[in-house]
């Protein structure tokens, strides 16, 4: 695969027009001490071309990816490993990763499909600021 993101980051895929997702995107910021994670958006080129290396489904899996070691993550497996690595009370979450995958997804689901109902949605994805540019990719 052609992508290349250095080794000690992970990368972060996300609904570039979903408020919920650039919120959680806002938040993971916020909380990454060690400036692990990167973040591009699902509809830009590196979004595409991880969604087409890896054959995703945008039908199935349309809101969160994580991206580490040439492994890719999807739905509540990728949000939780990403809560596992944001320091105490975030990380406390990742307790869940105990349940059985089909319930969390269910769950997430539900989540997902609603999500521009209950948050809304915006016209182009966000636009980083010039301090956080360097941690997004197109």
């Amino acid at each position: 695969m052609n992508i290349e993101i250095p080794k000690h980051k992970k990368l972060i895929l996300f609904d570039g027009v979903c408020n919920l997702c650039n919120s959680s995107v806002q938040f993971v910021i916020k909380k990454d001490k060690k400036n692990i994670y990167l973040f591009a958006p699902l509809q830009g080129t590196i979004g595409q071309q991880i969604i087409k290396e890896f054959n995703i489904d945008t039908e199935k899996t349309d809101s969160i990816l994580l991206y580490t070691n040439n492994k890719l993550y999807s739905k509540s497996t990728a949000a939780l490993k990403v809560a596992a690595t944001l320091g105490f009370s975030t990380n406390i979450l990742s307790v869940f990763i105990i349940i059985p995958t089909f319930i969390r997804n269910w769950v997430y689901d539900f989540i997902a499909k609603n999500r521009y109902k209950w948050y809304g949605k915006k016209e182009a994805c966000m636009i980083p600021t010039p301090e956080l540019k360097a941690k997004f990719l197109e």
